[in-house]
């Protein structure tokens, strides 16, 4: 997954940049791609979480209560990714757990039909943004790397981005969510859907049907991709 290495060697350019090294906008370098083993993260998730649980890399590590790595299926086909833990995740260490989360996974439950066990849920960061700020580039980019290793490791087949923030990072496009949510996009390992996140549904109700409407189009792809691996296993 060259988005990875790609990732790595940002982060790599940030932990030099903490040490005194000078450059000018990280964001905007174009890296290629070498496979080196000061760029390595383990293929297994416990012990990345492990890794994720001690960085200190960005500052959002200074203010953080606990490191939300994320959880569920280790091999989920389905994905969710949102912006940033919010102040019950910072307590408790998990994923969506709060009043966005119970929205969340009761829309799930209605359209999806599954419980958390049956998917895997993170965030672009894994500390709290004070005051729940959106994440600044430098933020989302030195943790992109742990987002993407989970994602190498767990292989999901659709991965449904929460609200622009999640989808931004994803994608690197600035497109406004209400004009792409509901359609998939290729992201050449997996197919995005992005969507409303359920902190936005909180103050606004009447969206709520759009994503019980795009949650439904993945259902009927989940459904095809089950029926596929049964069609595999009959061979």
């Amino acid at each position: 997954m060259n988005r990875l290495y790609t990732a790595l060697q940002l982060k790599q350019l940030y932990r030099l940049k903490e040490l005194g090294f000078e450059y000018t906008d990280l964001t905007q370098i174009e890296m290629g791609v070498e496979d080196s083993e000061i760029f390595d993260l383990p293929d297994n998730l416990e012990a990345l979480k492990e890794i994720v649980s001690g960085c200190t890399l960005c500052d959002l590590s200074k203010t953080r209560t606990k490191v939300v790595f994320g959880e569920g299926k280790k091999d989920a086909d389905l994905m969710f990714v949102g912006e940033g833990p919010g102040a019950t995740e910072d307590s408790t260490g998990r994923p969506f757990v709060g009043q966005a989360g119970r929205l969340l996974e009761e829309i799930i439950k209605d359209t999806l039909l599954i419980s958390r066990t049956e998917y895997y849920i993170a965030n672009i960061v894994k500390c709290r943004p004070p005051k729940n700020r959106v994440p600044t580039p430098g933020e989302a980019l030195s943790c992109s790397p742990y987002l993407l290793k989970q994602i190498e490791i767990i292989k999901p087949k659709i991965i449904i981005s929460l609200g622009g923030t999640a989808y931004r990072y994803l994608t690197q496009d600035t497109t406004p969510i209400s004009r792409v949510r509901g359609s998939f996009l290729d992201m050449g390992d997996f197919l995005l859907m992005p969507t409303f996140h359920p902190s936005y549904l909180l103050r606004n109700r009447t969206k709520k049907r759009f994503v019980y409407d795009d949650l439904l189009k993945v259902k009927k792809l989940l459904e095809q991709i089950s029926e596929n691996k049964e069609s595999m296993n009959l061979l």
